[in-house]
């Protein structure tokens, strides 16, 4: 009978824990984001050399995301690689909508492999790895998922509970897709896979380095560092502007953005 009523006890204290939580998440105040840091990536990583590909608007309608960067890579060896951001607020959900493995098999791609890598040890950074065909054509793609707080997260579970503590603990579960991805050559898929992996573990920390600052809809306090944002955002305009003039006649690849391949998914 003892063991009953303590059990009783326990289960009421959960449930008043719970809805605490839950009161206190739904009295937050909408928050908003500061993206411009992300727009200062650098156009050079690791070797690699980066050219704007903008986004259509119809497939930023699609994506809903608040901020899309979308570049490709050449390095000097001649191999390319195409990088693709998106990051997604508080206010958002934190996540996007469409997953890469939706995009790629809805526009037509096959999904040949799947398996989780960790690219890089020390800093836990792991990645999602698939290998799509269409056409007699293979790219190798790598993505991942990031928060304020921690990286390599693969998405399902792990996000969640990002997620959730995050709110719990920093009142935000804000949250970006990392994509990159490059054509299989000749069958060489550990050569395509060394460059991916190389990359994202060269970009990862810039991008938490720029990682955007989330404060109450209503404070109309300018956030801390947001004068140095400014100056690095007008720096990293002047020098895409630069970068798109000499590479008007550069010979970079052509390639159709893979985020289309939602906005194609979404019309069917």
């Amino acid at each position: 009978m003892r063991s009953e009523s303590l059990g009783i006890g326990a289960l009421c204290a959960a449930l008043l824990l719970v809805g605490g939580l839950a009161w206190r998440l739904e009295l937050a105040p909408r928050l908003r984001a500061d993206v411009s840091p992300l727009a200062t990536l650098p156009l050079e990583i690791a070797g690699w050399r980066g050219r704007e590909i903008p986004v259509e608007a119809a497939v930023e309608r699609v994506l809903r995301a608040e901020f899309n960067l979308q570049r490709a890579y050449l390095h000097p060896s001649g191999e390319i690689l195409w990088l693709y951001v998106g990051y997604y607020g508080t206010a958002r959900g934190g996540r996007p909508e469409h997953t890469p493995r939706g995009c790629y098999t809805g526009a037509g791609w096959r999904i040949l492999e799947t398996r989780a890598l960790a690219a890089d040890p020390q800093t836990r950074l792991r990645v999602n790895e698939l290998l799509v065909e269409r056409d007699g054509e293979q790219n190798l793609v790598h993505f991942w998922y990031r928060s304020h707080r921690r990286t390599g997260l693969l998405g399902g579970l792990d996000q969640n509970l990002d997620r959730l503590l995050g709110r719990l603990l920093a009142g935000r579960a804000d949250g970006a897709l990392l994509r990159v991805s490059a054509p299989v050559r000749a069958g060489d898929l550990v050569g395509a896979r060394g460059r991916l992996l190389a990359f994202a573990s060269a970009l990862d920390p810039l991008v938490a380095e720029r990682w955007p600052q989330e404060r109450p809809a209503g404070d109309r306090a300018e956030p801390r560092g947001s004068a140095h944002s400014s100056r690095r955002a007008r720096s990293a305009g002047r020098a895409r502007s630069t970068l798109r003039s000499s590479q008007r006649s550069s010979r970079l690849p052509s390639w159709k953005s893979v985020t289309s391949h939602c906005a194609a998914r979404s019309s069917q």
